[in-house]
């Protein structure tokens, strides 16, 4: 693994993502989360104890940041060294199986459709608006 040093000015500018950014491109193979944030952490002159607090952080960082792309096997790298493979299936029709003294045709069968007989008709907007009464600004104050 490549020694990444980077000026105690640079490091105070950056974040942890920045430097693990710098980790994997100067690395250039994927790294589990475990080992890229121990090499975060002594790169940025952190305690050991940190490790243990923020590496749920870490991971969550990691995880919002569209620089990097979480792989098999809990290991990380750089989502540029890893292209997106699109598939696109074409939906085959489905195959009519069809017995042997059986005729094929090429006739459209209706599905018949059944209404409930309980269904509300939501048409009727006279209904709805019988009972509303329209009211001025002053006569609401009335009413209280």
């Amino acid at each position: 693994m490549k020694k990444v040093k980077l000026s105690p000015e640079e490091l105070e500018q950056m974040s942890h993502a920045d430097v693990a950014n710098i980790v994997l491109k100067e690395n250039g193979k994927k790294m589990t989360i475990q080992d890229l944030f121990k090499e975060v952490i002594r790169i940025m002159s952190l305690p050991e104890s940190y490790f243990e607090s923020k590496i749920g952080d870490f991971f969550g960082l990691l995880s919002t940041d569209k620089r990097f792309i979480m792989l098999e096997k809990g290991f990380w790298d750089l989502k540029d060294n890893h292209s997106t493979k699109v598939i696109i299936e074409d939906e085959e029709e489905d195959d009519i199986v069809v017995d042997e003294d059986e005729e094929v045709t090429d006739e459209i069968v209706e599905e018949e459709i059944n209404y409930d007989d309980d269904t509300v008709d939501d048409d009727d907007d006279e209904d709805d608006l019988k009972d509303l009464v329209i009211m001025d600004d002053g006569e609401s104050e009335d009413m209280m």
